[in-house]
């Protein structure tokens, strides 16, 4: 990996993953892989900020998947697999565990690992060159259940088979229509609406919103019924200087100004 592969930038409460090989339509390479989960570690630590976003260099791609250039070495058996597989199941898991809210920025070309980063986010906006693609039948590979478990709790079984089993490409308006993305915008005006997202959510009240991902993330995972940590959120929200203040401004007819970071 060259030091520009990737590329975390911070402007104020948003914080940028940049994938940055435009040659190679932003494949990753396994020392990206490995690399991404410090660079969300550093995201989560950093109390200034509130969102990431995930995004390719350019509009090409948004990252056209594994650098399949290295599978003949680094998963040349299942030996050397279930290494680069643990790489990129984590790298996966962080993003999708982690406590601030992400969005993926797609543009391009979202196939295989990119868009399993993609699902991995909280939100998926796309252009309408957006395609998307989960192509293990295409390799003769097999993805592993929490990944594809994050197609499927997204876009259905049906849907999630026609894309997994066919390894057939689908377009953003196709994506919409299944729930794969939340909102399809022109490609001049993509980077200002969602970065003013995320500034939407950067303006809401962070122990709610990071609370709240904890206990959909909860449900996901096949809980049912609230048990001592949700009451625990659920009751400890009350406590805060942010529920004050939420309830100050509302009577006031003002905007919030929450502190909680």
């Amino acid at each position: 990996m060259t030091p520009n592969d990737l590329v975390l930038e911070k402007k104020r409460e948003i914080a940028t993953l940049i994938f940055n090989r435009p040659h190679k339509r932003n494949a990753l390479t396994y020392d990206m892989w490995k690399t991404i989960p410090d660079l969300i570690q550093e995201v989560e630590e950093d109390r200034s900020i509130k969102v990431l976003v995930v995004r390719g260099v350019d509009q090409t791609a948004f990252a056209a998947g594994a650098d399949i250039s290295e599978f003949r070495t680094l998963r040349a058996d299942s030996k050397g697999a279930k290494i680069y597989n643990e790489a990129t199941h984590h790298a996966e898991r962080t993003i999708a565990t982690m406590t601030k809210p992400s969005i993926a920025l797609v543009q391009g070309y979202c196939i295989g690992g990119g868009c399993e980063i993609a699902l991995a986010c909280d939100f998926r906006f796309s252009d309408p060159t957006g395609r998307f693609g989960i192509t293990p039948a295409n390799l003769g590979i097999v993805y592993s259940l929490t990944a594809t478990k994050q197609l499927v709790d997204l876009v259905g079984p049906a849907n999630a088979k026609y894309i997994l089993l066919s390894g057939r490409h689908i377009d953003a308006q196709r994506a919409y229509e299944i729930g794969l993305v939340n909102g399809i915008f022109a490609a001049d005006e993509i980077e200002e609406k969602v970065y003013q997202f995320a500034q939407e959510i950067c303006h809401k009240a962070q122990f709610s919103v990071r609370s709240m991902k904890h206990i959909i993330g909860l449900i996901l995972g096949g809980q049912t019924n609230d048990n001592e940590e949700t009451e625990a959120l659920r009751n400890g929200s009350f406590d805060t200087e942010d529920y004050q203040e939420g309830v100050r401004a509302f009577l006031e007819k003002r905007k919030p100004r929450f502190t909680y970071s």
